[in-house]
């Protein structure tokens, strides 16, 4: 641990070239794994719902739907986990499954789109904690206070973040604002626009999320239960943004400003609830994953432990404590 960790950190230095050759090796089977599970859950929550829906008292069935928003917040993020690792070509081994099936499967029905996501995310990794990094504003104005979180926590949960979230994607799906994943408020010059350039503009870059959302409430059509797919958007809108937060904080609020993944990232302990709401796919080894961005998920936590055995990393902290360490300042 004695180098400088302000400096960019050569993979050379922590692993042999056989090392990394196994740690970057893709596998179709475990991202068919990743995508296949991520919708069956989504599908058995559904399934859940239809199924106890007439038997339970008013209060049953409002437990019930909170907790399947939360499960179906859950499973949105890691649509979006999936499409982050794509964009890194690790996913899938072949190069259609990674660029094309993911899009369509993960990205679009979560309102995303896999090519834009990446030309941004990778701008993320070349410029991380630094003042051109196009999601800084994601982790921006930590540590704060407990009532400053909680009051961000509220509006997560009770809408306005996703709404305004929502505005923001169809402002960049009309070309208006620049596209970013932190909504940033990036105008584009108007000048030159007809009014019939909007509609075209937006069909043309929310088509796909149109399209794969229509295909599933077709699918919740067909099985008798249409109303259904309200869950999928009300989950988008509530739990999914403040389980978004949570995330981004984990990943990189309060880190030093510096060249190195290993100090300017996080990887956080993740047990089952977390992995089921803020870390899928091992997202949680994210200092790991911008050591090596190439490393698939199934290999984060192998590589992980050689980091750790060879006194690279410290032993991460809990989710809990990542998020009590950002609201430790006086009101």
């Amino acid at each position: 641990m004695g180098k400088n960790m302000n400096t960019r950190t050569a993979i050379s230095d922590l692993f042999t070239r056989e090392e990394i050759t196994e740690l970057t090796a893709k596998s179709d089977l475990h991202g068919m794994w990743a995508v296949f599970s991520t919708w069956a859950v989504i599908g058995g929550t559904f399934a859940a719902v239809a199924g106890f829906w007439e038997y339970l008292p008013n209060w049953g069935k409002l437990l019930l739907c909170i907790a399947a928003l939360v499960i179906l917040a859950g499973r949105q993020l890691a649509l979006a986990i999936i499409m982050h690792d794509a964009s890194h070509q690790s996913l899938f081994k072949t190069k259609w499954l990674n660029d094309i099936a993911t899009d369509w499967l993960c990205a679009r029905p979560i309102w995303n789109d896999l090519k834009k996501y990446r030309a941004h995310h990778l701008r993320h990794h070349s410029k991380t904690s630094t003042v051109d990094d196009p999601d800084l504003s994601l982790v921006e104005g930590f540590p704060t206070s407990k009532k400053s979180l909680m009051r961000k926590f509220f509006r997560d949960v009770s809408g306005v973040t996703g709404l305004k979230f929502a505005l923001g994607r169809v402002l960049m799906d009309v070309e208006k604002m620049e596209w970013t994943v932190s909504n940033d408020r990036r105008w584009i010059s108007q000048e030159g626009r007809h009014w019939t350039d909007y509609p075209k503009t937006f069909l043309k870059n929310s088509g796909g999320a149109i399209a794969t959302n229509a295909a599933l409430f077709s699918v919740l059509w067909a099985a008798g239960h249409p109303k259904l797919y309200a869950l999928w958007v009300l989950a988008y809108v509530t739990p999914f943004p403040l389980l978004l937060r949570v995330r981004s904080m984990a990943e990189h609020a309060g880190m030093e400003t510096s060249n190195s993944a290993l100090t300017n990232t996080r990887t956080t302990k993740a047990g089952y609830l977390a992995r089921a709401l803020v870390a899928p796919i091992h997202v949680n080894f994210h200092k790991e994953h911008h050591l090596m961005a190439t490393v698939p998920y199934f290999k984060l936590p192998k590589m992980h432990q050689m980091l750790l055995e060879r006194g690279h990393v410290p032993e991460p902290p809990s989710y809990w404590q990542v998020l009590n360490e950002l609201s430790d300042q006086a009101d």
